[in-house]
């Protein structure tokens, strides 16, 4: 009834039309109660059949537009698919992945092998949301909350999936002085499915704890934000200089350049090495205006 008002009076259908006819059909229900009431002479059982042949028009079921319409989750997360209906009734509201025309759920019934898509619906709610756990890159696409009237109603969310990434705290290059602590901190934000592991690199080769180098160690901690993996090299050696990469098993790397130096202060460095860097853009700019201004 109300998509077919908001058809004919606006041309087309809106959330915020739908929005305006509900509030009309509360009004009409106050208007049908008054008039039943006012029915002199007219049995109880009359009135509630006439009452209960109104209501499938002036309750019809419609989305209450509150979630988002697409959402983007990590891999190895959880993803929430938001879907409430408004004045349901006896209505059947079913989750359809829409790559396969697969029906995920009906109702609070799951209606696939995959155990890992579940629907949310609080008892006495208006709310029926599509949970995916551990969600995969294969699982993103279309879903399509769907109502059983006639015609059938449906909202469609889309899901985007991305890989997880690794961090490095702190700036891309670091510059500690010779004989001091090399201190890396890598966090990956993927608390459902921690890694199973996290290696770091030196350049091309695995970081070893056990070579007789010594004093090589790595702090490890798992918590609801995530994961993080602490790379602590004591009496740092100008060998130690190069690129450090972490690598965890279920995300992207991450990398950090490693500065030793041999007397002279970090931070001064990192102010020459930067003062460096602005130069040689500046050459560059003016470089590129001198030949633009010869052709």
């Amino acid at each position: 009834m109300k998509i077919w008002l908001c058809a004919k009076t606006l041309r087309k259908v809106s959330q915020d039309c739908l929005r305006r006819v509900d509030a009309w059909e509360t009004l009409l229900g106050g208007f049908i109660t008054q008039l039943t009431a006012a029915l002199v002479g007219v049995s109880e059982s009359s009135k509630s059949r006439f009452v209960e042949s109104v209501k499938p028009i002036v309750q019809r079921p419609y989305f209450d537009d509150v979630g988002p319409r697409n959402v983007t989750a990590v891999v190895g997360q959880s993803a929430l698919l938001n879907c409430r209906v408004k004045h349901p009734g006896d209505r059947r509201v079913s989750w359809m992945r829409k790559r396969d025309l697969h029906i995920l759920t009906s109702d609070i019934h799951t209606y696939t092998g995959d155990a890992r898509f579940s629907v949310r619906h609080p008892e006495h709610s208006d709310d029926w949301d599509l949970r995916i756990a551990y969600v995969q890159k294969r699982d993103a696409g279309v879903y399509e909350c769907q109502v059983n009237t006639e015609p059938k109603i449906n909202l469609a969310i889309t899901l985007n999936v991305e890989d997880a990434q690794a961090t490095i705290s702190g700036p891309p290059e670091v510059y500690v002085k010779k004989g001091s602590t090399i201190s890396l901190t890598c966090s990956v934000n993927v608390h459902s499915t921690p890694p199973s592991s996290v290696l770091w690199y030196h350049g091309a080769s695995v970081v070893d704890f056990d070579s007789p180098r010594g004093g090589i160690s790595l702090e490890t901690e798992k918590t609801e934000a995530g994961t993080t993996s602490k790379l602590l090299v004591t009496k740092a050696l100008l060998s130690d200089s190069g690129n450090y990469t972490c690598m965890p098993s279920n995300a992207s790397p991450a990398s950090a350049v490693v500065h030793v130096l041999n007397g002279e202060h970090p931070a001064a460095m990192q102010t020459s090495r930067a003062g460096v860097r602005r130069q040689m853009a500046l050459l560059a700019t003016f470089s590129l205006l001198v030949v633009t201004s010869v052709r």
